[in-house]
């Protein structure tokens, strides 16, 4: 009987090392992808914030009320894209987290994680694909 129970023992340590090491596969391009999104995201910041506060300027020079209100616009883009930014870096810092975890062998899978990291990174997939297990 421990003879079987071993073998059931081993293949449940090899099952969650697997799992672990898929984990590891997935957490590793996530952080990678977002952290090359994040890079875009400052730029296009930077960009928008810029553009809004030379086009309100020009606007408000010029008497141009209405080109006042684009520079405006500009300045509530440039806002969502620096809390997009913001939201990638907390879970890159989760990703790093699990990863350090995975390392260290304290790993416990929450599940958590994938439900969020899947609308961040891949939006436009079918709500199906973004929880399916492979």
């Amino acid at each position: 009987m421990s003879g079987g129970a071993a073998t059931v023992d081993a293949q449940i340590a090899r099952i969650l090392s697997k799992n672990q090491l898929h984990d590891l596969r997935g957490f590793i391009q996530m952080r990678h992808c977002l952290n090359r999104c994040n890079i875009g995201m400052i730029y296009l910041f930077h960009i928008v914030q810029t553009a809004g506060i030379l086009i309100s300027t020009i606007a408000a020079g010029n008497d141009m009320k209405a080109l006042i209100w684009v520079g405006v616009g500009c300045h509530c883009i440039a806002s969502l894209i620096a809390v997009f930014e913001k939201h990638n870096v907390t879970l890159s810092k989760k990703l790093l987290r699990d990863i350090e975890a995975i390392q260290t062998h304290s790993y416990v899978d929450e599940g958590v994680i994938d439900a969020e990291l899947a609308v961040a990174v891949a939006p436009s997939a079918p709500l199906e694909s973004r929880f399916a297990q492979t």
